[in-house]
């Protein structure tokens, strides 16, 4: 399917819990709100992959970053 317009989003966990904790979860509702309203505007999630990025010298965050088209 051939998308005329894309979009990409990014999502984060939590800076605090993750150098109070180690590590913290996705904000899951957070996601899910933003791609419910997404949708609702007609966008289709067409890729999503997950990344590590280094924090604060010690510490690693994942970060969900989704591709959209409509």
């Amino acid at each position: 399917m051939a998308f005329k317009e894309y979009k990409i989003i990014h999502v984060m966990e939590g800076g605090l819990g993750t150098v109070l904790l180690g590590s913290s979860g996705l904000p899951l509702e957070k996601l899910e709100v933003t791609l419910n309203r997404e949708a609702s505007d007609g966008w289709q999630v067409v890729f999503q992959v997950i990344e590590n990025r280094r924090f604060l010298l010690f510490w690693n965050r994942e970060t969900v970053i989704v591709t959209l088209g409509r």
